[in-house]
């Protein structure tokens, strides 16, 4: 048969059994649904494996929660005061936190001194200090927080430029694009996103679901 017959005989098939369309167009949804599902899983699987994010909580909690912050952003230090409710109410909840600095130069040099805070077993003290405080963080106040907390601030600017801190907000950058994020606070709990503010009984919702259902 020639390729012209083929498709007559295509097309005499359809208009006999208008059915199949509907069955390719759902057969064509489900596989985009499922390659979306495999997509999402090799980013969640990213976001909680790396072993160069800073965790807090139970390292071996049995739900994991994602934050994306900027130390600069307003929700941001309202999510931190949801999230440490969180981490007092509930003793099994692992964070990982994504410095994701997207307010300005201020915020690229408080994430890259966060991450270089780890070297001096100071990551959370460092991040709590400036998450709680007020006003913008500055370069100033970054490098007197780090005083105040008895760092070495030698140490703390060179590390600031290491490859670690580099590939942390390179990959933030990354996964940001990839999960449709576009601002700060963002969320991932379980296989959920959940971008913007969220209330404690809106985040221990979340975690109840994904506790549900791992």
């Amino acid at each position: 048969m020639t390729e012209d017959q083929v498709k007559q005989l295509a097309l005499e098939a359809i208009l006999e059994n208008p059915e199949i369309i509907m069955q390719a167009v759902a057969i064509l949804q489900q596989r985009e649904k499922e390659r979306a599902a495999s997509g999402a899983n090799t980013v969640r699987l990213e976001l909680e494996s790396d072993p160069n994010a800073p965790n807090l909580g139970n390292p071996e909690g049995d739900v994991t929660v994602v934050e994306f912050f900027d130390y600069n952003c307003p929700y941001c230090r309202s999510a931190g005061q949801t999230v440490q409710a969180l981490l007092a109410a509930d003793k099994n909840i692992r964070v990982i936190y994504r410095e994701w600095p997207i307010l300005g130069d201020d915020s690229v040099i408080a994430a890259r001194a966060a991450l270089a805070a780890r070297e001096q077993g100071k990551y959370e003290a460092f991040h709590w200090a400036l998450m709680n405080g007020e006003g913008r963080v500055t370069e100033a106040l970054i490098f007197k927080v780090a005083r105040d907390l008895g760092m070495d601030v030698a140490q703390l600017e060179a590390d600031m430029v290491s490859p670690a801190v580099e590939a942390h907000i390179a990959l933030s950058n990354a996964l940001a694009q990839q999960l449709g994020f576009t601002g700060t606070p963002a969320f991932i709990v379980g296989d959920k996103t959940a971008p913007g503010m969220l209330s404690l009984d809106e985040i221990t919702t979340l975690v109840a679901e994904a506790r549900a259902d791992p």
